[in-house]
């Protein structure tokens, strides 16, 4: 039985081929292959659905149904028995459609007649294209052959969509990759850029779906299988004497490279009628498919690596791949699924911008982007199936949007908006050398966020005072293994160096939550925002901490050093931490070191509990840095990378600006140094309402030193104070409202 149906789906494939072939237009072709499907079943009705935009199914081609309904029969996500095929990626197989859970009917093409009903999703790579639907008079069920069929017929016409071979009228058979597309994602960095397309990982083309000739399929697949264990064995050889973590991430490789039953579905694919790429793909695509399903996450992990064989496998069958001899544009804009930040670091500021179609505002890209100053945005979905190298793109990164292939109004107002930005930018250019000095005589200072010794120039570009913030994990996370005291000293001694005497406020790791370090034991927290990060890790780990203190008072070399704890929930952290510095000044000072000319111990304040600590903390603490991205998301119970939620409460908010205000009254009775590093300190209406209530210190990325300083030396903070207090008197939610209408009164 199995052998028949294998020879007739192979004769199927093999009359597609000759009308993939064939000169035929877009809609012929597809009439075409419905007919060939519909006789080989022997079914009455065979039709394809295909998307005409996000929400929307487009019957595209019919054999059984009324033929005038061809384009104009649509159908909504979810929408009947073709819809929750498409919705659900899962199949529909029914002998009594009529009756089954979410049917409807159509009356325009004449389907009422037919009983039986089998719809599979037309998928490439876990990407929903359309769906195929077979029909017929008879009260059956499909066989499982009869469907395992019909799935190899679908991925073949997945592939032909994806080649534009049925390019026609309709809008669902409008030509793919031509038309422009807006894509909605989120704000990971803010800024403007135009340019062309650079995939990260260029997709493989399947451009012979179908085999001519199995056994040389198979042969193909066998070969690119060994040659693909034999670069796993190696790999695995090279790094034996590596981290464990990394070793065991190659052993699941080599496990899943040497798997029978993976083996044994590609070759039945292939004795089915496809070829090596397209059984490759046929099963990458229902291990996507699992994944978007599966919730633990080390499943998801795993489903990962076969993902990543797969493209491994597919790059060799092709001879397609990263370095397909293609050149980096002059302009590019960088476009993947998500990246690492070492492989962001080495494309380093040759990017005019990056779109991810994961990824998180505070990801290990978001901050390396940050970094650099490139804009960035994320959840941009579906844009490594829409764009193609060299596509003309712009991002806007404010917006969080990306216009892919725009038309002509499109760019004329983009570029119209970058023009007005950079003649904004030759404004604050000339405010350089002056302070930041308001209306009403108060000075605040501003400071710049750093990572990398590419950010130190911008100390003086930008017109900083100093760096509020030095993250010292980015030279932890872009390594697979921990770095050497000897290699921090000299890094944190050339960025003191660079700093040329400013200030600089070292903060300690803070790895954990979305950071985390590859040879480091991962640690599966329900919620790791909440879990084990920062000063916690440290403290639990204190040789890391030591090491990180030591390596800063090393490099300091007699200069005055500053460092920060991220993190802190309470008092006992802090005094914890503190000790740590004390005992690593006092071995420096047995082992005869130079020791720091002065020496400042600060905290993080990112918990609301940490507000409320005994005013001994406030005494004692060297300088407090509120950490506005992380209070504000435990303020709010909303979490930050949860763009459903984190949009949804403002940083002007009424109880939240209470709760800063809090925090400036007790600095000011101990006298602590107080300030506000985030990424609200560098928008320029938050960042003068904060100044407002009494932040004096400002630390955000460079790029907002600018813009916040210009708007700071044209404010009344006394005015927007009286406007804060209304507004809370009035009882209102947030002072946003109130505080535009007067900045539009001032003009």
């Amino acid at each position: 039985m199995v052998k028949s149906t294998e020879s007739e789906s192979r004769k199927l494939l093999g009359r597609l081929r000759e009308a993939m072939a064939s000169d035929a237009e877009g809609q012929a072709r597809l009439d075409r292959i419905t007919q060939l499907i519909g006789d080989s079943m022997r079914t009455e009705v065979c039709s394809v659905y295909l998307f005409c935009d996000d929400d929307t199914l487009e019957l595209c081609a019919t054999e059984g149904l009324k033929p005038e309904s061809v384009h104009q029969t649509r159908l909504r996500l979810g929408e009947g028995l073709v819809g929750r095929v498409a919705k659900t990626g899962k199949l529909v197989n029914t002998p009594d459609a009529p009756s089954a859970k979410g049917f409807r009917y159509m009356p325009e093409t004449g389907e009422e007649r037919f009983s039986s009903f089998l719809g599979i999703p037309v998928q490439r790579l876990g990407d929903t294209l359309g769906v195929l639907v077979v029909q017929s008079r008879d009260a059956r069920v499909y066989s499982a052959d009869e469907v395992y069929a019909l799935e190899v017929v679908a991925m073949v016409i997945a592939e032909m969509t994806e080649l534009g071979t049925f390019v026609g009228e309709g809008a669902a058979l409008s030509p793919r990759h031509q038309q422009p597309v807006l894509m909605r994602g989120g704000t990971a960095q803010e800024g403007a850029a135009e340019g062309h397309v650079w995939l990260h990982e260029p997709r493989v083309v399947v451009s012979n779906p179908i085999a001519d000739d199995p056994d040389a399929e198979l042969v193909r697949l066998t070969g690119a299988v060994e040659e693909l264990r034999v670069g796993v064995d190696r790999m695995l050889e090279m790094s034996k004497d590596g981290d464990k973590e990394a070793l065991q991430v190659l052993e699941t490789y080599r496990m899943f490279a040497n798997s029978k039953g993976w083996m044994r579905r590609m070759e039945e694919d292939i004795a089915r009628g496809l070829s090596a790429e397209a059984a490759v793909e046929k099963e990458q695509s229902q291990a996507r498919a699992r994944m978007g399903q599966v919730t633990d996450a080390y499943l998801r992990d795993r489903l990962a690596d076969l993902d990543d064989l797969s493209n491994r496998l597919l790059r060799i069958l092709t001879g397609q791949g990263v370095n397909t001899g293609a050149e980096l544009p002059v302009d590019p804009i960088l476009v993947a699924r998500n990246i690492g930040p070492a492989e962001l670091l080495e494309y380093g500021r040759s990017l005019r911008g990056i779109v991810l179609e994961e990824g998180s505002v505070g990801s290990h890209a978001a901050i390396v982007a940050r970094a650099l100053a490139i804009p960035l945005v994320i959840h941009a979905g579906q844009v490594t199936v829409e764009a193609l190298n060299g596509d003309h793109i712009m991002v806007d990164g404010d917006q969080g949007v990306v216009h892919l292939r725009p038309g002509e109004s499109v760019i004329t107002a983009f570029r119209d908006k970058m023009a007005m930005q950079a003649k904004a930018q030759e404004r604050y250019t000339s405010l350089l050398d002056k302070p930041a000095k308001t209306l009403d005589g108060v000075v605040v200072a501003l400071h710049m966020n750093a990572g990398l010794m590419a950010d130190l120039p911008s100390l003086e570009s930008s017109g900083a005072e100093g760096v509020g913030l030095f993250r010292t994990e980015l030279q932890f996370l872009v390594r697979n293994k921990m770095p050497r005291r000897s290699e921090l000293v000299a890094l944190y001694a050339r960025v003191l160096d660079a700093a040329h005497g400013k200030r600089v406020v070292f903060r300690t790791l803070d790895i954990g939550s979305d950071k985390v370090l590859s040879y480091m034991k991962p640690n599966d927290e329900p919620n790791p925002a909440m879990g084990w990060r920062a000063i916690r890790v440290g403290l639990d780990k204190p040789g890391i901490m030591q090491m990180q203190i030591q390596s800063l008072m090393r490099a300091a070399k007699g200069r005055p050093l500053t460092i920060m704890f991220p993190f802190v929930a309470q008092f006992e952290e802090y005094k914890a931490a503190r000790a740590a510095v004390m005992k690593s000044l006092t071995r420096e000072i047995r082992l005869g070191r130079a020791l720091p000319e002065k020496l400042e111990i600060g905290a993080m304040l990112e918990t609301p509990s940490l507000a409320f600590a005994p005013q001994k903390f406030f005494d004692d603490v060297g300088f407090v840095s509120i950490g506005g991205n992380d209070l504000k998301q435990f303020f709010f119970a909303a979490d930050r990378e949860n763009e459903r939620v984190r949009r949804r409460y403002d940083t002007l908010n009424v109880s939240f600006l209470g709760l800063i205000e809090q925090i400036v009254k007790r600095c000011a009775t101990s006298g602590t140094p107080l300030s506000f590093c985030g990424e609200d300190a560098g928008r320029p209406i938050e960042a003068m309402c904060l100044a407002a209530i009494g932040i004096r210190t400002l630390s955000m990325r460079p790029a907002s030193i600018g813009p916040v300083k210009s708007l700071l030396r044209r404010a009344d903070l006394g005015a927007v104070r009286r406007i804060i207090d209304d507004a809370r008197a009035r009882g209102d939610q947030s002072v946003r409202p109130a505080v535009m209408e007067w900045l539009g009164q001032q003009g």
